[in-house]
């Protein structure tokens, strides 16, 4: 019996105390980074994956693991939003129909072949509520990545899938190399494996370890891996929740690299003989998001107006995020061809703002609370003092803000549920494309009511990525015919045509586009910074 397996039913059988055990005493050897163990690379993030299972989360922190253990067909190259080649070798794509060649010397870390029967388990355990096997809680990526999109998954042979669209859609590649599009095992699948607690993929690392107690996943490599690399024994993800921690730790030695660095971090970083920052354009967005379904007064959009005229997003970018960020304007960010580049940020206008909320009937102000999480985020390296500064900016105006703080996964989960008044929020791109910005984030996916540019979040099929329930339909018009156009200059025009919208319509108050800022040991080589898809780090090595 193969080593992983042998593993894998251990952990079933010993239960997490055993585990958590296993995990501390396994782990404490490699803590100094290498010894008897060899080398070990340690990536130190402000939280911890609340689940393994790829189909069921939107969080970004999942994916920073589970990338490292799944593969998808399509991939990105690092440090850029190019695709690549991954599980698949070759494709075509003529209008409605996709022929998709697939690699034949790939193989999942239980030494099971991967073949296209492994696609179309996974494309059915997400969307097809026919499936035997369709995964009941599967995430909001299930319908905006594929089922939307897809009308029929064959497998020809073992090495061939002919895929057939709804329509013509033009970021499906890049919806392949979506990190909720990686590929499972159809055995797990049509068995009793635990993808959550679990996992078994085709990617450079296997999971070793899970120490959810102390926010700790160990991999190591995964010998069956058709690729390069990894050039690492061991590669821990460590959570550490608070900034300055994090970056001691970097500092001192106790992690090779970390992300999420706050402002006042940099610094310390950047004084230090042992790390240095790296960073590059990132490709997303922070925003606080009004949730119409549930507060009345956001359903007015110059109450919108007036609130995004009242906060001083400026001053949010320039001293609480020490100029690591830009101003935001619109939904799409300035790295990706959909931005509209003659829009500027509401300027922080508080007489504007009031007087705009006279108009609307609310002079006398009202109430509400605004739910944050408590972790950094790169797009939102310091979340407290951003809602603080938001409190006090509204409060001018006589808007009374109740701040709501959470840890991140209790956050996602509210929020999910459309609990919250208004929240803090932020989207790290999917695909590189438009649309998961402007489809993924602001159209309801459900039809729009007559009369009204909002929803209730009880809709059958509302999507629930859209946290404010807007549902303008002269914005849905087009984005749904940016996606049927193929041509990349008319498909531009259509997007700023909805920026504008959104802009005006101000469904948000957008607030910053960020950079990708890491702390990166001096030990530490062939690292580079992705603002999509990775980390990619089974290509680092360690001197």
């Amino acid at each position: 019996m193969p080593h992983h397996a042998s593993r894998r039913s251990f952990l079933k059988a010993a239960g997490s105390t055993t585990v958590i055990a296993t995990a501390a005493s396994s782990l404490s050897g490699c803590l100094g980074g290498g010894g008897d163990g060899g080398a070990a690379l340690r990536y130190g993030r402000s939280s911890h994956s609340d689940t393994l299972d790829p189909q069921n989360t939107t969080s970004g922190e999942v994916a920073k693991v589970t990338n490292q253990i799944y593969d998808g067909l399509i991939g990105f190259e690092p440090g850029e939003a190019a695709i690549t080649e991954s599980l698949a070798t070759d494709w075509t794509m003529d209008g409605e129909n996709v022929t998709i060649q697939l690699r034949e010397d790939a193989q999942f870390d239980d030494g099971t072949d991967f073949t296209a029967d492994d696609f179309v388990a996974t494309y059915r355990r997400f969307v097809d509520e026919e499936y035997e096997y369709y995964f009941e809680e599967a995430s909001a990526y299930g319908p905006f990545t594929l089922g939307s999109w897809i009308d029929s998954v064959e497998a020809d042979g073992d090495y061939t899938l002919n895929i057939t669209l709804t329509q013509q859609y033009a970021p499906f590649m890049r919806n392949l190399a979506m990190f909720a599009a990686v590929v499972l095992p159809k055995d797990g699948i049509e068995g009793d494996f635990d993808f959550n607690a679990d996992a078994n993929g085709t990617g450079p690392f296997q999971l070793e370890e899970l120490d959810n107690s102390n926010g700790r996943i160990l991999l190591t490599p995964n010998d069956n891996y058709w690729g390069d690399g990894p050039n690492v024994d061991e590669l821990l993800f460590i959570e550490r929740g608070q900034n300055s921690t994090r970056t001691q730790a970097l500092v001192e030695g106790e992690l090779e690299i970390i992300d999420n660095l706050g402002p006042d971090n940099i610094g310390t970083v950047e004084d230090s003989d042992a790390a240095e920052i790296k960073s590059g354009q990132g490709i997303n967005i922070g925003y606080m998001v009004f949730n119409q379904s549930r507060v009345e007064e956001f359903r007015d959009p110059q109450v919108r107006q007036a609130i995004s005229h009242a906060i001083d997003t400026e001053s949010i970018v320039n001293e609480v995020y020490s100029g690591i960020a830009e101003q935001a304007d619109q939904p799409c960010p300035p790295a990706l061809f959909g931005h509209n580049d003659d829009l500027s940020p509401y300027s922080y206008d508080p007489d504007q703002a009031q007087s705009l909320l006279e108009e609307a009937g609310y002079g006398d102000g009202f109430a509400f609370e605004l739910t944050t999480f408590q972790n950094a985020r790169g797009y939102n390296p310091a979340p407290l003092p951003t809602a603080e500064t938001i409190r006090t900016n509204l409060g001018e105006i006589g808007i009374d803000v109740t701040i709501d703080e959470r840890q991140f996964s209790d956050y996602l989960t509210y929020t999910s549920e459309g609990r919250h008044d208004a929240s803090l929020a932020g989207w790290y791109t999917d695909n590189a494309d438009p649309d998961n910005f402007y489809y993924v984030l602001l159209h309801p996916q459900v039809e729009s009511p007559s009369g009204q540019d909002w929803v209730e979040w009880s809709t059958e099929g509302y999507n629930t990525s859209n946290r404010g329930a807007w549902a303008n339909q002269e914005y849905m018009d087009l984005i749904e015919e940016a996606q049927r156009t193929a041509d990349e200059n008319e498909r531009a025009e259509l997007y700023h045509e909805a920026a504008q919208i959104a802009r005006d319509e101000a469904p948000w108050v957008y607030i910053d586009y960020a950079d990708e800022i890491r702390g990166v040991r001096n030990n530490v080589s062939n690292y580079t910074v992705s603002a999509i898809g990775g980390p990619h780090l089974h290509l680092v090595e360690l001197e």
